[in-house]
């Protein structure tokens, strides 16, 4: 990979990933702590500030290619969600903390997805995508499933997912297709 700038704004059909910053702090937290939204979600304790002071130390893991959170934004600049590519090592990173909210565009979980796993297996060059998912949270792990995910290991909380970048690239256009044609519906 070049430089963070490089993958710093992603942009799709209807969606653009964007790098999170420290002014994002009162949306995340607001996403964060809807229980419309957290369902399935680590539980968030805190404020926006400290929202804030946790994306402001986040910016040191992105810094040294640790971590990217990104801020999903429909092309009119309005955030709809939030996805994260973190535990990132040399050959896998963990795929998560992926929320797409009321704002969100028509086919806007699989468009987020496709940028977002392709920052990881097109421009960080790594081998395989690592997802868990909880238990109860059927909507995700169907999702994962028609994605070309294959479950590894399960928990009395939790199902872990890997998707293999052979596979995402074997599907790609595919599922750039079914965004496209979703959109010239409109």
């Amino acid at each position: 990979m070049r430089d963070v700038s490089s993958i710093a704004r992603v942009e799709g059909p209807n969606l653009t990933l964007r790098l999170i910053q420290p002014e994002d702090a009162a949306y995340v937290h607001g996403l964060r702590s809807n229980p419309v939204y957290n369902t399935h979600l680590s539980k968030v304790t805190g404020t926006a500030d400290s929202q804030r002071k946790w994306i402001e130390d986040y910016k040191a893991r992105e810094d040294a290619r640790q971590e990217f959170y990104y801020v999903i934004e429909r092309k009119d600049g309005t955030r709809c969600g939030l996805v994260r590519l973190y535990d990132i090592e040399a050959e896998s990173f963990t795929w998560g903390s992926w929320i797409l909210d009321e704002n969100k565009t028509r086919k806007a979980a699989l468009e987020s997805a496709v940028l977002s796993f392709g920052i990881g297996f097109e421009s960080l060059g790594l081998a395989r995508a690592l997802v868990d998912v909880r238990i109860g949270n059927t909507h995700a792990k169907g999702f994962y499933r028609r994605l070309g995910m294959s479950e590894i290991n399960r928990t009395d909380q939790d199902v872990f997912f890997v998707y293999p970048q052979e596979r995402f690239q074997a599907d790609r256009a595919d599922h750039m297709k079914i965004i496209e044609e979703a959109e010239a519906k409109l």
